[in-house]
């Protein structure tokens, strides 16, 4: 039998190549016989870097702002092609923050900013982005100063960086940022179809956000919507966008400062890493994720790969470390949870066995 092997990563745990990897070794226990392909996937979020790599890619690695304001050295991918890939996650990721100081008010995209710019400087002009994972809900208001772009509040000084003094920004421009973003293809991979309205409501809460903070964010949010898409976007509305709110708003704002074309990030992935060709005369697919629960649903990699490979007539099932009450399995014609009660020691044997347990249901 031919299977595919097409995970996300595991939350934290395994990149997407380690976890394709587990799922491969523990499926050969109870099927050694079976051709098996992995195909590591990400829905712009961790593991993006991971999952696209490949032997005539290189790392070029900087240092930039943290999502809390601290420099950490950090880094991006340097195609075969010429194309720059950056991980959001790695520079201002929410896994970078403890989480007791988690505090949306005050962290950044900034970093993003310095990635891009570092994008430019290597010479590329086709850029990816992936928008998931962040710790910040600052509408990409710091990406974009980072980029040199000038925000400023009533009295003509600088916006503040971080999400709490977003609601004061009344006017943008370019600063002494490059002038030549229409020359650049910035393509944004969304993990969530979220818009900016929602942003905060939305992630603020899991990044560390009070009500009384959400509430903030929200008002700052709208108010940077209108200063952008007057000033930057030339009066595009852009705010309504699937994805803009992805990543604390970080996808609006690319959109609106430097032309980002949003796109759902586990869809460019499957395209980029050629799922679809490796799916053709597959009998089986494993998809995989760290927990399967009602996000699945809204642009995640298991969600992607049930519908390409309901297009080549494949069935799916899949690995996942734990399923929430609200997950939506109906699609799967199998599914097998590596770690109930949450993830052990050694995650990488726990998802092999999980794999071997499904392989052997159908021996």
């Amino acid at each position: 039998m031919k299977v595919v092997i097409a995970p996300d990563s595991f939350g934290g745990t395994l990149g997407p190549r380690a976890a394709a990897s587990a799922i491969a070794d523990g499926w050969r226990r109870a099927r050694p016989d079976d051709e098996l392909t992995t195909v590591p996937l990400s829905d712009g979020g961790e593991g993006l870097l991971d999952a696209l790599a490949g032997p005539d890619d290189t790392w070029l690695t900087t240092e930039a702002c943290g999502p809390m304001g601290h420099p950490l050295d950090t880094g991006l991918l340097l195609r075969g092609d010429g194309t720059a890939v950056i991980e959001t996650a790695l520079v201002c990721g929410l896994a970078l923050v403890a989480p007791e100081r988690r505090d949306p008010l005050q962290a950044t995209t900034y970093g993003v900013g310095e990635l891009l710019d570092a994008a430019r400087d290597a010479g590329c002009t086709r850029l990816l982005v992936g928008l998931g994972g962040s710790a910040t809900v600052d509408g990409g208001a710091g990406a974009l100063t980072g980029l040199g772009f000038r925000l400023r509040v009533a009295d003509g000084s600088g916006l503040k960086v971080g999400g709490r003094d977003l609601h004061r920004v009344r006017a943008a421009g370019h600063g002494w940022a490059r002038d030549d973003w229409d020359e650049v293809e910035v393509v944004l991979l969304a993990d969530v179809s979220t818009v900016l309205a929602d942003a905060a409501r939305r992630f603020g809460p899991q990044k560390g956000a009070t009500p009384e903070a959400v509430a903030l964010l929200e008002r700052g949010l709208a108010a940077w919507a209108d200063v952008a898409e007057r000033d930057l976007a030339g009066g595009s509305a852009l705010r309504g966008l699937p994805g803009s709110g992805a990543a604390g708003g970080l996808g609006f704002g690319l959109a609106a400062g430097i032309g980002g074309r949003l796109v759902p990030g586990a869809a460019a992935v499957a395209d980029l890493a050629d799922l679809d060709g490796a799916l053709a005369g597959a009998d089986l697919v494993v998809t995989g994720e760290g927990r399967l629960d009602a996000t699945t649903a809204e642009g995640k990699v298991v969600t992607e790969v049930l519908a390409r490979a309901s297009g080549a007539a494949v069935a799916v099932c899949a690995v996942v470390g734990q399923v929430a009450p609200d997950a939506a399995v109906d699609d799967l014609s199998d599914l097998e949870a590596a770690a109930p009660q949450g993830p052990g020691d050694d995650v990488e044997a726990e998802v092999a066995a999980a794999a071997a347990r499904l392989a052997g249901r159908l021996a």
